[in-house]
């Protein structure tokens, strides 16, 4: 196979610099033909990060911004749209929700909010091959639906980054969340990914955190947006960005052993030598 058919049969990630603002996400969406990661979907969960009940600036939470744009790319598609995440140990969702200005955002456009940990329907999925898990149980639509996660370019003091795939995570509905980490919370992303893979990932680099993440650390501002079809490679592109190898993150490795995604991209919008930046670890 020549360069360029190799070239073209990668995964293409996008990475869009620009302005806070809906134009970086429109574009960036616009680059991976978004559109196909929905086919046979009539429901969409966007899956936001609410770790804490920190705004967007702290470089913590998702952007609102981020999230609207999302909506109104996919309004014209035949699919309910719902913004989504759970309770953390630490933090109310549903406060989170409010104080990040989400609430606003989802009322100014007409979509439904969800605290997953109150769906009261959920079902039980068998992972073929654990890490660590033998099954999770979650509400019944995340399993209906396509998930976009909309998650943070930021650091995180055991995982190396949270981004995409670490995201996930937050679909499960529990609100004590430390028995997944004494599992190794590494193993556990991968099994989650195993069974409920993203459609679509949109990590918000408009300020991510470098140091003591996924709350404590240092805003990042970055102007940046990356977004793919592929979790692994999605990851694995935010990965370098931050100065990292996606080779020394434990479950972005593993998920691309176990074939979940490629660790090679496309990379297309921005070259990624140009927009990389060394973040602190914590």
């Amino acid at each position: 196979m020549g360069w360029y058919m190799f070239m073209q049969s990668l995964p293409v990630v996008a990475i869009v610099k620009g302005e806070r603002g809906h134009a970086p996400v429109f574009k960036a969406l616009d680059l991976i033909d978004y559109k196909s990661a929905f086919a046979g979907y009539d429901k969409v969960l966007i899956k936001v990060n609410f770790i804490t009940n920190k705004t967007w600036d702290s470089g913590a939470t998702t952007d609102p911004i981020v999230v609207e744009a999302i909506i109104k790319k996919i309004k014209a598609l035949p699919v309910e749209i719902y913004v989504v995440e759970s309770d953390a140990t630490i933090t109310n969702a549903d406060k989170a929700f409010e104080v990040t200005g989400m609430k606003d955002m989802c009322q100014r456009n007409g979509v439904e909010w969800l605290n997953l940990r109150h769906v009261k329907e959920k079902v039980t999925l068998p992972i073929p091959n654990g890490e660590a898990l033998k099954s999770i149980t979650v509400p019944r639509i995340v399993t209906e639906s396509a998930v976009i996660s909309a998650a943070k370019l930021k650091t995180h003091v055991d995982t190396g980054v949270t981004l995409g795939m670490k995201n996930m995570f937050g679909l499960l509905p529990e609100k004590f969340k430390g028995k997944y980490h004494l599992k190794g919370i590494s193993k556990v992303i991968v099994d989650i990914n195993t069974v409920l893979k993203p459609a679509l990932t949109v990590i918000d680099g408009f300020v991510g955190m470098e140091g003591k993440g996924p709350i404590d650390g240092t805003p990042v501002q970055m102007n940046l947006i990356i977004a793919g079809k592929d979790p692994v490679a999605t990851d694995a592109i935010a990965c370098q960005v931050m100065g990292f190898n996606p080779l020394e993150i434990n479950h972005i490795r593993r998920a691309n052993e176990k074939e979940l995604g490629s660790i090679e991209a496309q990379v297309v919008g921005e070259k990624l030598e140009a927009v990389a930046r060394q973040f602190k670890r914590n």
